[in-house]
């Protein structure tokens, strides 16, 4: 077992690498950083929004490295298609409230939660995320 320790500036660096294949492609991108027994860690960048997603299995803890974006959580996730075990995603979320976040927030979207982050035109959004298992 080892500690795993990243600063802010660490990964905001190593965020750069992600910005390059988010203009490549839709304007997102993510990698995985460490696996752990009920949970994992994520490094995300987006210039674009996203459609709507909801996690079975999974809570998503966001904490934003820079940039703003708004999170729509709850309502329904529309034109819903699973796309693997416990992962379902769609065009956009239906209904729900919207939450403004900016550097330094923290996000907590529980396990079951539809949701979905919109980044304004000409935005970005930086973020760390643990995935957090929480049902079987």
């Amino acid at each position: 077992m080892e500690l795993d320790h990243w600063t802010p500036a660490q990964l905001l660096d190593r965020a750069q690498h992600l910005k390059e294949i988010a203009a490549q492609g839709d304007g997102s991108a993510s990698e995985t950083l460490d696996k752990y027994p009920r949970h994992y860690t994520m490094l995300a960048f987006r210039s674009r929004s996203g459609g709507g997603e909801l996690h079975q299995n999974y809570a998503d803890l966001f904490y934003i490295l820079d940039g703003h974006a708004t999170i729509v959580t709850g309502g329904q996730v529309d034109n819903a298609k699973t796309t693997a075990p416990g992962e379902i995603r769609g065009t956009a979320i239906s209904g729900g409230s919207r939450q403004d976040v900016s550097t330094g927030d923290v996000v907590h979207i529980p396990a079951g939660m539809p949701h979905q982050m919109f980044v304004p035109e000409g935005g970005t959004a930086t973020y760390f995320v643990v995935k957090i298992q929480e049902k079987d």
